[in-house]
């Protein structure tokens, strides 16, 4: 493969993506060096620029809207509103003892006033970090919100209001400025936010905004979690911007006009915080901060947001894909809503199942025949801000995440007959806040981010085709036959074919003679039912059906009674298992799955 040259180097006939050369190198050491030729481009030095610059030119365009308490519809600002306000924050910012080593904690959801804030933070230099809300809202013990604490000593905590009163007033909180949006009796000495409103000394602020830089830290985003403990992200305005313009050369359909986002993935990830509210700012869009969530629960919300909005874009993982397919085939008008402007739908997060895929392509043909909707994906990490391969073309394969971009360099590395994906590129951190010795182990000689993952081509021989997804390396583990099983994989086909049954599934088997999978009930599964069992045992047949292979064949599971919890790191937020975690903390429970207990389920 010494040289393999990409085929799609031709102008793209579709105008929302654009292609470009892609290059892949192989040593003789078996490692592939892949890129794009297509050179960067210039961005700007300053995350908070393209604030300004809409300001200036489109002073009027609505920036952010969101659903407030006591409001019928939408309560919107402008772009020269936010920059206005933004900039007396950060004049108020900078007259507080705040800094790289007294950063802001925000802990509050998505909200116009979270971004003016991050956005002064920005302004003045000072970093900032959104915190999770389950940290504060979900866990019983406040673990995580103690750990991210202790690390950054941060010297003002925001949050919206009393709602988080109990995690304001832990011990760790004690000394922190804390600020609410809406003040209350809990917390009689919270500033109001309407006095950052009111601005700061100019000269201080002047003398601050002026050591602003590329290198500048703009934020720290704490990782989910979900391969150990949460780290802390340097991310700096160059990560954000670079990242920003790597997107515009396979997404064009950002520039071809003002995007407009209905959108409730949070800003404590990057997936939400990094892509989709840095293109926003970048392309000078509109941002609806939808207050739904992909839960029973909560999605409605969702469905009422877009029967009003219609996107040019969406983003969403692939359980709010399969909560609003449903919907959208019984609902005739939110399916005209949904498909009436839009561009692309984009997931993220997990694999999107193949129905899904092929539903949302016949409704988007069927909603505007000759004129569909594009289903993409990409892959990326916190570390890399995130974006790393993107998808540029339309009806490519199912699962495939496109080929890296334009000032990313990926490096394949064989790893038991897999290839580990490193990243490097200006849009890589720098390493992780205070944890010297992680940082140093995350990069290799050559300073590429070691990011555990495993990606295999789309086609070897032509490698802007893309890449697929082939799990992570560091969760493969061997039978005591010296064989190698590929957890990825089975847990694919595992969820393909007890879907409906299980939530997820735990692939194990580490020194056994047998693989076996601790299974998760699906929430919407009774798994008290006497027929449950069965119905497990049988989708367990299908999934081994035409496997001769031990490493491949499910020998046996067991279903969990307990969900995973949060407290102990089992799962993220966002609803990522941390394998490492649930076999440390279930441990018998493996031992159990493996012995001769009547619960043991075992397929004929």
């Amino acid at each position: 493969m010494n040289g393999a040259t990409s085929r799609h180097d031709a102008v793209a006939e579709d105008p929302r993506f654009g292609t470009f050369p892609v290059v892949a190198e192989e040593r003789a050491d078996g490692t592939i060096i892949v890129r794009a030729t297509t050179p960067l481009g210039d961005y700007p030095a300053r995350h908070h620029d393209s604030l300004f610059g809409w300001a200036r030119t489109h002073p009027t365009r609505v920036f952010l809207a969101e659903r407030r308490t006591g409001y019928a519809g939408w309560s919107t600002i402008g772009y020269a509103e936010a920059a206005q306000k933004a900039e007396r924050i950060a004049a108020a910012l900078a007259g507080r003892d705040l800094g790289v080593e007294r950063p802001i904690l925000i802990l509050s959801g998505n909200s116009i006033d979270h971004e003016l804030l991050a956005l002064g933070a920005m302004i003045a230099g000072i970093p900032f970090s959104p915190i999770s809300t389950a940290y504060s809202l979900v866990s019983q013990d406040f673990g995580k919100l103690k750990h991210v604490l202790a690390l950054l000593d941060p010297g003002l905590v925001y949050a919206a209001d009393e709602r988080y009163a109990k995690a304001l007033s832990i011990p760790e909180m004690a000394g922190r400025e804390i600020v609410l949006s809406e003040p209350g009796a809990a917390l009689p000495r919270a500033t109001p936010f309407a006095k950052l409103l009111q601005g700061g000394p100019p000269d201080r602020l002047k003398t601050a905004a002026a050591k602003v830089s590329a290198d500048t830290i703009a934020k720290f985003l704490f990782t989910s979690g979900s391969t150990g403990i949460p780290k802390g992200v340097i991310t700096t305005h160059r990560m954000i911007n670079a990242n920003q313009q790597m997107l515009t050369h396979p997404w064009r359909f950002f520039d071809l006009r003002p995007p407009v986002l209905v959108d409730w993935l949070p800003w404590s990830h990057v997936f939400g915080g990094n892509c989709n509210m840095g293109q926003i700012l970048r392309a000078g869009g509109t941002l609806y901060i939808d207050d739904g969530r992909p839960t029973p629960g909560e999605v409605a919300r969702s469905f009422r947001n877009l029967r009003e909005i219609s996107p040019t874009v969406y983003f969403n993982v692939p359980r709010g894909f399969d909560l609003l397919l449903g919907e959208l085939r019984n609902d005739d008008e939110l399916r005209r809503r949904f498909f009436a402007e839009l561009d692309v739908m984009f997931y993220a997060g997990a694999a999107l199942p193949d129905h899904l895929w092929s539903a949302f392509a016949e409704l988007a043909e069927q909603a505007r025949p000759g004129k569909p909707a594009s289903m993409i994906s990409g892959w990326g990490l916190t570390e890399t801000a995130p974006a790393a391969l993107i998808l540029n073309r339309h009806d490519a394969e199912v699962g495939n995440l496109g080929p890296p971009c334009p000032g990313n360099e990926i490096k394949l590395v064989p790893n038991a007959n897999k290839l580990e994906a490193r990243v490097r590129g200006p849009n890589v951190t720098p390493g992780y806040w205070k944890m010297p010795e992680l940082t140093a182990k995350a990069f290799d000689e050559e300073g590429f981010f070691i990011t555990g993952d495993a990606v295999k081509f789309i086609d070897r021989n032509d490698p802007a085709r893309g890449f697929r997804f082939d799990g992570r390396v560091v969760e493969d583990f061997k039978l005591m036959t010296g064989t190698w099983v590929h957890t990825g994989d089975i847990r694919s086909r595992a969820l393909k074919a007890l879907s409906g049954l299980v939530f997820d599934v735990v692939v194990v088997g580490a020194d056994r003679e047998e693989v076996g999978l601790l299974a998760f009930p699906a929430p919407s599964a009774n798994a008290d039912a006497a027929d449950y069992r069965e119905r497990l045992r049988a989708g367990i047949g299908r999934l081994n059906e035409g496997i001769e292979g031990s490493s491949q064949r499910v020998a046996r599971a067991l279903v969990l009674r307990d969900p995973p919890s949060l407290d102990k790191g089992e799962i993220t937020d966002k609803g990522s298992l941390n394998m490492r975690a649930i076999l440390d903390h279930r441990r018998a429970l493996v031992d159990k799955l493996y012995g001769d207990d009547a619960e043991v389920i075992r397929p004929t």
